[in-house]
């Protein structure tokens, strides 16, 4: 199974990193982590929330571990009026915030999670982020 490199990983950083230096100052952090759904690389950016990290890295496993954006995942709960608990896996999150990241091919290689900003600005990041990572 291919997975993302960590040089990719820190590329996708430092991507998300110039995108957040702007005279608004907003911190974020961002988790990039492997197609298992294990961590590869992370950043908190000065000022970022202290829950901010464990969230970006729940928002990046949980898209990997269920091939879709948390945004689409929290819709299904949503549309479903099913509780989380039923995937039997706590370390998922439905806060929006969280992309797949697809090879060329399609392949799922990794995901990628933000946190700090609101849920949609959250997940627009990640998905932009996730689109730079298959330039790579």
């Amino acid at each position: 199974m291919a997975s993302i490199k960590l040089s990719q990983a820190l590329q996708v950083l430092e991507q998300g990193v110039e995108r957040m230096d702007n005279p608004a100052g907003k911190a974020v952090c961002l988790s990039i982590c492997d197609a298992q759904g294990f961590l590869v690389s992370f950043v908190r950016m000065d000022k970022a929330t202290l829950r901010s990290i464990e969230i970006a890295q729940r928002k990046a496993y949980s898209s990997v571990r269920l091939g879709l954006t948390t945004a689409a995942f929290d819709a299904r709960l949503k549309h479903e009026n099913i509780p989380i608990g039923y995937f039997a896996d706590a370390l998922l999150t439905a806060l929006p915030g969280g992309s797949v990241i697809h090879n060329e091919s399609g392949d799922i290689i990794g995901g990628v999670g933000v946190s700090g900003l609101t849920p949609q600005e959250d997940q627009e990041l990640a998905d932009d982020l996730a689109g730079f990572a298959k330039t790579l």
